[in-house]
């Protein structure tokens, strides 16, 4: 007699293996098991692959910045150059008719309001770089696909 009852969880099969019964009735959350493990292995790879994309713009990004920033101080450099002649021609030119430094002070106060043009042109110009546009917009499709509805996204 056994001990445990018939036709239960526990009991014998034809070959009197009780883990084999228990494994057949399990059956089914063996499938659901893999169905998570797939799902769970398909959001680690669109994780990865959007931190892949993520870098990859930031990457592109920098360079095109850096390299912009070379030559702009390059630019800057030559038109300080060229600026402090043309000024130091004009304070000649107005101090023969008003004094030197009468004449000192006229071109200082025109370099201050061109700086002050050039500082809020900048402003405005930094306040429209875009970050990572492309990231955001695939991040923003993530719950859609996740939840089967791919078909929202587009």
């Amino acid at each position: 007699m056994s001990e445990y009852p018939p036709g239960g969880s526990h009991a014998l099969t034809p070959t009197g293996d009780v883990g084999a019964a228990a494994r057949a009735d399990a059956g089914g959350s063996t499938a659901i098991g893999d169905a998570l493990k797939d799902v769970t292995r398909d959001i680690s790879t669109l994780m990865q692959q959007e931190v892949a994309l993520a870098k990859a713009e930031l990457k592109q990004s920098t360079s095109r910045i850096s390299q912009s920033i070379g030559m702009y101080a390059g630019a800057g450099v030559a038109a300080f150059l060229f600026l402090m002649f043309i000024s130091i021609t004009v304070w000649w030119a107005i101090g023969n008719s008003t004094g030197r430094s009468w004449a000192a002070l006229i071109v200082a106060i025109i370099w201050l309001i061109i700086a002050g043009i050039l500082a809020l042109v900048a402003r405005s110009r930094l306040r429209k770089t875009s970050g990572l546009s492309q990231t955001t917009d695939t991040l923003g499709k993530v719950p859609n696909a996740l939840k089967g509805h791919e078909e929202e996204n587009r």
